[in-house]
């Protein structure tokens, strides 16, 4: 394939006190890597020296460029997007931390919005001192969602074993409940759907439904939220032709490992999917981004700062991310090709020709 059909993978260097840092040296060590993409680094050529040196890696061969334009192929291309990079606090929250993950992204998003970039890949950040210049920051799904204008998105974990979507995302358990409607339930589930058919190429995907208290509330005796709300998303997306299925207690539902016999799951809240997921998928778990038209993808853990610089963070779930965008790329653009041209049907004649 030439250079120029190579997609422009971005990749944020997300809290330079964690091991997002680290995660792209090593992931970029191997050579072979970089044949099947251009990636450009958002972040610090310093912040990258630093960790080399603290690895103890005498060689790691990148260049700084100033735009995705000029991104070379097979190379490790770094924007500079943190100017006045004091020092770098290794393994702990800091000011400084949350201000270069807030600039990288700021200018990646920038990027992105402008089409420089084809797809997006975001290390950890740490969300107390991101909240320092973003306030109202509450994680990259919900702010990507601002800035493509999309009012309705959905936080989804992939793997190859398993498909786990939420309701609710970052949000406190006590506001989970207040916070379920059918409506909501709906539009989460839509959105899901709609992604395994777009972003995955299954065709009348089947989606499981949780319930959100312990037993899917036991006929009522330990909680009404199945009853009053959830069973009636079901019934709703039913009738609009979607295959959804339940509400499933969420113990017996991963424990039985009944997840296999769906495409994908929906879970009520964070933790009720997100724990089995990431206990399912070990290191090769993504988070990807749906309902917006970028794509953004991320590993599925967090800044680990209490393994920061230590040499020993694994970069399998980075490398699972960026294959992964590049795989929601070219589904994309496959069956964008396939909705403007779609197969017509055989005629009689060519019916007894074939």
């Amino acid at each position: 394939m030439a250079q120029n059909h190579k997609p422009k993978i971005g990749i944020t260097m997300g809290d330079v006190n964690g091991i997002g840092p680290e995660l792209i040296i090593k992931a970029f060590l191997d050579q072979r890597f970089k044949e099947s993409f251009i990636p450009i680094v958002y972040g610090s050529s310093r912040v990258i020296n630093i960790y080399r040196k603290v690895m103890n890696i005498s060689k790691f061969h990148y260049v700084v460029i100033q735009k995705p334009s000029q991104a070379q192929y097979k190379k490790l291309n770094i924007i500079e997007s943190v100017p006045g990079l004091e020092r770098v606090d290794i393994g702990k929250s800091s000011e400084i931390g949350g201000k270069a993950a807030n600039a990288a992204l700021q200018k990646a998003i920038q990027d992105a919005q402008h089409g420089e970039i084809d797809a997006l890949v975001t290390m950890p950040v740490d969300k107390k001192s991101m909240q320092e210049f973003v306030p109202e920051f509450k994680g990259h799904t919900e702010l990507l969602a601002e800035a493509f204008n999309v009012p309705q998105n959905l936080m989804m974990m992939v793997s190859e074993e398993i498909k786990v979507a939420t309701v609710t995302n970052h949000l406190a358990v006590r506001d989970v409940s207040r916070n379920l409607s059918v409506e909501r339930i709906v539009a989460k589930a839509r959105i899901l759907n709609e992604s395994l058919e777009n972003d995955f190429s299954i065709q009348k995907p089947m989606i499981a439904i949780l319930g959100l208290n312990p037993h899917a509330g036991d006929r009522g005796l330990i909680g009404t939220e199945e009853a009053e709300v959830i069973t009636h998303a079901v019934t709703e997306l039913k009738k609009s032709g979607i295959k959804a299925f339940g509400p499933y207690p969420a113990d017996g539902f991963f424990g039985a490992l009944t997840y296999k016999k769906f495409h994908a799951t929906l879970a009520m809240y964070h933790d009720q999917g997100l724990i089995p997921f990431k206990l399912i998928a070990g290191y090769h778990g993504v988070n990807f981004t749906a309902g917006i038209p970028f794509i953004r993808t991320s590993p599925d853990h967090g800044v680990a700062y209490d393994i920061a610089g230590k040499g020993t963070a694994d970069p399998a779930s980075v490398r699972q991310s960026i294959y992964l965008a590049m795989d929601i790329l070219r589904e994309r653009e496959m069956n964008k090709e396939l909705k403007k041209n779609p197969l017509k049907p055989l005629t009689d004649l060519e019916k007894e020709m074939d």
